[in-house]
């Protein structure tokens, strides 16, 4: 694929950030309103005094700092969460478009599709893990969904011009993982949740799309990031060995990692096994 022109490319990057905001504050509403089943389609409230959100009070970041962190009508505090997952939304969309567009090497028809399926992966796993945190929960309705999609943008890249191999690859990734965290479960049925096991096929799918070192890399790091994580709080007296910690961060996380470095750490890893 030719690259793009600079002030192309910049373009390109600035559309990515603003999109990702706006797309940002639409999940803040599914971060909220999904475990609790309510509506995605209901007006935006006030959660303390009820009063209907104007528009305006909508605008990404921006209302919140005009706001100043407070509802317009009650002035009650609005928690600072609500920029930094559209600030987050929007940087992972800058990066993802920046990442995929460096490296790749299908035709552009292709790109674009593979840039549209990792944006989605993008959208949910801020929504998910943020969900994860709050309620220990991985809902299906998000979930679940992200199966169809993802196969479907990535064979739409493949009739675009990807490598169909690569299909067969994510296909058979997202069943291996899927069916690793099911053996995990049945052997302890305590420490991996049901949605863990259905977020591992998702998971699988989009880093075996990139080759089997980013499967193995992304999930592998998940167990790392995640035990890192459980130790310092058990160091920090703020958990026990039985305490329940939500996994789906970590997972997610890992999976990122296998995909913006998991080929290269599997080549370099490999490197080192090689005889001199």
């Amino acid at each position: 694929m030719t690259p793009l022109a600079p002030p192309v490319l910049a373009f390109v990057l600035v559309f990515a950030g603003l999109f990702g905001l706006v797309i940002g504050s639409f999940l803040n509403v599914v971060i909220h309103r999904v475990p609790a089943r309510v509506p995605l389609t209901r007006e935006s409230r006030c959660p303390s005094c009820d009063h209907a959100i104007k528009p305006w009070q909508n605008v990404p970041v921006v209302a919140w700092l005009a706001l100043r962190g407070r509802c317009a009508q009650c002035g009650e505090p609005i928690s600072p969460r609500y920029p930094l997952v559209e600030l987050a939304t929007g940087l992972s969309f800058v990066g993802v478009v920046w990442f995929f567009l460096a490296t790749a090497t299908t035709p552009m028809p292709a790109t674009v599709v593979v840039i549209v399926a990792y944006l989605y992966f993008s959208a949910i796993t801020i929504a998910l893990a943020m969900i994860d945190l709050d309620t220990h929960r991985l809902p299906n309705a998000i979930v679940l969904p992200a199966y169809v999609v993802s196969l479907l943008l990535l064979a739409l890249a493949c009739v675009q011009g990807a490598d169909w191999s690569a299909l067969l690859r994510a296909g058979a990734g997202g069943a291996i993982l899927y069916a690793f965290y099911f053996v995990l479960r049945l052997i302890r049925p305590g420490g991996m949740g049901g949605g863990d096991v259905k977020l591992a096929g998702v998971i699988g799918i989009y880093l075996a799309w990139l080759g089997w070192g980013a499967l193995i890399v992304g999930a592998f790091a998940a167990f790392v990031f995640g035990g890192v994580f459980g130790l310092a709080l058990i160091a920090a007296r703020r958990a026990g060995r039985k305490t329940a910690i939500p996994f789906g961060p970590w997972m997610l996380a890992g999976a990122w990692t296998g995909i913006f470095a998991g080929e290269a750490i599997a080549r370099g890893y490999m490197g080192l096994l090689a005889p001199a």
